[in-house]
């Protein structure tokens, strides 16, 4: 619910913003997992609610019931039961069995999340601070989730530096992205739009923006996005593609392009100074910095700010990192 806030109030117009829910608690239900997820956290509210009151219900019964009527009356012990077999049976085997039958409903729920069927669609989920990054069948990577409606998807995810967890409240589905491992989820999306997608495990001091956005598109819309983006980024200009790159790989997020300090320098006026680095070292900025600097960030680490960038190293193609320099290049 607090996720599904953040989403809806967001002031940023660039920020996924989730659909009107029709649920008082919950977001709005995009997936077939959804009705389980609610009915059974329903089911746990209200059975909660009526244990709560009828509990604090008998204890105001005995308050008042038992309450002493003077003095004297409190310093007179009656007699008192100390068990009951019938009442000590009824208290045990009613929550038993409210039990098992939660037990029940959540493993079914939870086997249904943890077994993908086999002829899912499948997408690679990268977590880095402080993007998301999707790779899709054909290889075009995108910061957007998109998806068909109606169709299994498969979201195998990996993380390159911290721990993150991708999470889609929409879809009622979230799963850590572990440094060194594969971990996967998989959904069904039933309904068509826009909706957010978050990092639920702290990651750092940009932990909050790591929002993206999931699409889910129309019977035929998919395949036809995927046939738009391709045809367009063959046809982009070098300064375009590398602004793309800058939004989509996440660089917005440590260097801004407006001469202010973020976690990384700047990129506005980069081109052609001399960078000193931490070893003492220094390099003049220039096409063979920037593509080090891409690809083994760690060996020129500037004087001043932390080793923090993750390597981009067989993530970018040669005409991504040439549009990355180009952009660079235009930012005077």
């Amino acid at each position: 619910m607090i996720s599904n806030l953040l989403a809806s109030t967001a002031t940023d117009a660039s920020l996924p913003k989730s659909p009107p829910s029709n649920d008082t608690w919950m977001p709005i239900d995009a997936s077939t997992f959804a009705s389980h997820v609610d009915g059974l956290y329903d089911f746990l509210f209200w059975l909660s609610v009526v244990a709560a009151l009828s509990i604090y219900g008998v204890m105001f019964y005995f308050i008042v019931k038992y309450r002493a009527k003077s003095r004297e009356a409190s310093e007179v012990g009656d007699d008192v039961s100390h068990h009951n077999t019938a009442l000590e049976i009824t208290w045990s085997v009613i929550p038993l069995l409210f039990c098992v039958g939660i037990f029940v409903s959540g493993f079914k729920g939870y086997v249904d999340l943890r077994t993908a069927p086999r002829e899912a669609l499948e997408i690679h989920a990268q977590g880095q601070k402080w993007k998301w990054l999707f790779t899709y069948p054909n290889g075009h990577v995108d910061s957007e989730l998109h998806v068909p409606v109606d169709q299994d998807v498969r979201i195998i995810i990996q993380s390159v530096d911290v721990l993150h967890s991708l999470f889609i409240p929409a879809f009622r589905t979230k799963m850590d992205a572990v440094p060194g491992r594969y971990t996967d989820l998989w959904f069904r999306a039933t309904k068509s739009g826009e909706f957010p997608v978050f990092c639920a495990e702290y990651c750092g001091t940009s932990h909050s923006d790591m929002i993206a956005k999931a699409v889910v598109h129309e019977p035929g819309g998919y395949d036809a996005w995927m046939e738009e983006i391709v045809a367009r980024l063959d046809n982009m200009p070098p300064v375009e593609l590398g602004k793309l790159m800058y939004d989509q790989q996440g660089c917005k997020t440590c260097h801004s392009v407006d001469g202010s300090t973020l976690v990384g320098p700047s990129w506005q006026g980069l081109w052609g100074k001399t960078r000193t680095f931490a070893d003492g070292s220094s390099a003049v900025v220039d096409e063979n910095y920037i593509r080090n600097s891409i690809n083994d960030p760690m060996s020129q680490v500037v004087q001043g700010f932390a080793p923090s960038m993750p390597t981009y190293q067989g993530k970018l193609s040669d005409k991504q990192i040439n549009g990355i320099i180009e952009y660079i290049k235009s930012l005077k």
